[in-house]
């Protein structure tokens, strides 16, 4: 009777490793909530926003981005889009020169957006998750709602 369950037990322990392992495995790197460093980020054109705080549920099929923030001026900044990794364009709300967005998946650890305007491609921002899964950087490359050539280099750590 003890053996049968000391077996019991052994089988019940592996049964939730196995279980905890599958669930982690399916967490995206990416999903979570993140905030920018401002120390570490970098606009050019600036100025940058005050503060900026990014929530993320991404799978293997899309991502949904919900972004609030502070912008330079004071003003609030809100940015919001659920899109799938298909290349078809989704509509994207709180970017004065984008109403829609595709993204894709460019490896495990890396996602690309690329925003439009009347079709026309603005930007371009590519996110990469660090290795250790706490620093997630995005570099926008493109036009703004101005037409200035944009380069920035948005640094953001995971709360």
């Amino acid at each position: 009777m003890r053996i049968n369950r000391y077996a019991l037990f052994t089988a019940a322990l592996l049964l939730v490793a196995l279980a905890l392992a599958v669930t982690a495995a399916a967490a995206d790197q990416h999903s979570g909530t993140w905030k920018m460093n401002p120390d570490k980020s970098k606009y050019s054109p600036g100025p940058a926003p005050k503060n900026t705080t990014v929530k993320i549920e991404a799978d293997d099929k899309g991502v949904k981005i919900n972004a609030e923030g502070t912008n330079a001026d004071g003003s609030p900044l809100h940015v919001q889009y659920d899109a799938k990794f298909d290349g078809k364009d989704y509509p994207v709300t709180g970017i004065p020169y984008a109403d829609t967005v595709s993204v894709k998946r460019v490896g495990a650890d890396t996602i690309e957006s690329t925003l439009k305007k009347g079709g026309q491609v603005m930007m371009t921002v590519t996110s990469k998750v660090s290795k250790d899964g706490k620093t997630r950087t995005s570099t926008f490359k493109g036009k703004d709602a101005e037409g200035r050539d944009v380069l920035n280099v948005v640094v953001s750590d995971k709360q």
